[in-house]
């Protein structure tokens, strides 16, 4: 493992953790999702289920260092629509546990701290691509 897999695997073991307690408890991510007041009734229990699986898997895949452009891609979509979530939720004054990770709806969140805490998340992604990319030259 060299010094250059480090943002990669960090990363990938952060999504990994970050999927344990939602993947455990759906209907808790569920109601978290619900509380967004983002998505339609119909597409919120369908989303509680796959998302933490894809955090999990996409974590795992970078971890092990497979198909990591493609993995980093949809790491960086999903930052880029946690991101809009929270600033959409920040925006209009509804401040709820964020669901990162935990399931548990009765703490709400620093949403700012949040905010921050993906958009360094997204940055960390942005160079294991950029890092990959200099590995393959």
């Amino acid at each position: 493992m060299s010094f250059r897999s480090l943002p990669r695997i960090f990363l990938g073991l952060v999504f990994i953790v970050a999927s344990l307690d939602k993947i455990i408890d759906p209907l808790a991510f569920a109601e978290i999702i619900k509380n967004y007041q983002l998505l339609p009734e119909i597409m919120i229990g369908p989303v509680a289920f796959f998302l933490p699986w894809l955090e999990f898997v996409c974590g795992a895949m970078l971890v092990c260092g497979v198909f990591i452009d493609a993995v980093a891609v949809i790491l960086v979509t999903m930052l880029l629509v946690f991101i809009a979530a929270l600033s959409a939720n920040l925006y209009r004054g509804i401040d709820v546990a964020c669901g990162c990770f935990s399931t548990d709806a009765s703490t709400a969140s620093n949403m700012q701290m949040t905010i921050l805490r993906d958009v360094v998340l997204l940055m960390l992604a942005g160079l294991s691509l950029k890092l990959r990319k200099s590995d393959i030259i």
